[in-house]
């Protein structure tokens, strides 16, 4: 099978290629690097010659919500306009658990316009809705410092590891199209600044956790509860303290 990973070079598509391609397919980056750009749509079309399968995990993080939704719709389209004229099978593309709770965030309102596109469409479609990655939870404590103080909300979320929403959408496109969204979330529940406290105390940092009743993610206003998954969710298996551990091994880096 030929997939094209839209994305692929970075964090989760690299993993994608690099899992499609030990299991015997013929899984190809398409991005900037190689003469392709999904807002021109430049090199598009040739890039997709061929492919059975096309998985997008392009991303661009703004609160500009007009910004957000222009590159989201544009890229939609152009991939599209591209799978149609090469008769690509099954679009595959990450999204945002519970992207519907947060559409008062600039970033996650392109992600859900990028949603009803390709809902839209005639390419048949699985839309994979990942929680929080594990990884972005030093990335939270990193941009919510000020004065050695992060504050981050105080609520209920249920994250995932990078390496398990690559292995999803490699799993996803060797299944069928759903024509629909394909939920999955980790093991496990944390409160927000009961898992940074933790990320901090075992990586030895000296940033002071503290709540903000006012904490968003993306802009968007949090309930206790948003970020959980519904009923209709696929787990996957690797815990917080198991990936942790991943992440002090020099094979990790």
């Amino acid at each position: 099978m030929r997939i094209v990973v839209i994305g692929g070079t970075g964090q989760i598509g690299s993993k994608v290629v690099t899992g499609l391609n030990d299991r015997g397919h013929e899984a190809i980056s398409a991005s900037p690097d190689n003469g392709v750009d999904i807002i021109s749509g430049n090199g598009l079309k040739e890039a997709l010659q061929g492919a059975d399968v096309v998985v997008d995990v392009t991303n661009m993080i703004t609160m500009d919500r007009d910004a957000s939704v222009g590159f989201f719709k544009t890229a939609a389209r152009n991939i599209m306009e591209a799978e149609i004229a090469t008769d690509v099978r099954h679009h595959v593309a990450l999204s945002v658990l519970r992207s519907d709770r947060l559409v008062d965030s600039g970033y996650i309102a392109g992600k859900v316009a990028q949603e009803k596109l390709i809902e839209q469409g005639p390419v048949p479609y699985t839309l994979v809705r990942a929680a929080q990655f594990f990884e972005l939870v030093p990335m939270m404590v990193q941009m919510g410092t000020v004065d050695g103080i992060a504050r981050l909300a105080d609520v209920k979320f249920q994250p995932i590891s990078a390496a398990d929403v690559a292995e999803t959408l490699i799993e996803r496109v060797l299944a069928t199209p759903v024509n629909g969204s394909y939920e999955i979330a980790g093991p496990e529940v944390f409160r927000i600044d009961e898992l940074a406290r933790r990320w901090v105390q075992e990586t030895g940092g000296a940033v002071q956790i503290e709540v903000d009743p006012e904490g968003t993610y993306f802009g968007a206003p949090l309930e206790d509860e948003t970020l959980l998954p519904g009923f209709d969710i696929h787990l996957r298996a690797t815990t917080f303290e198991q990936w942790l551990a991943g992440q002090r091994t020099p094979a990790a880096s």
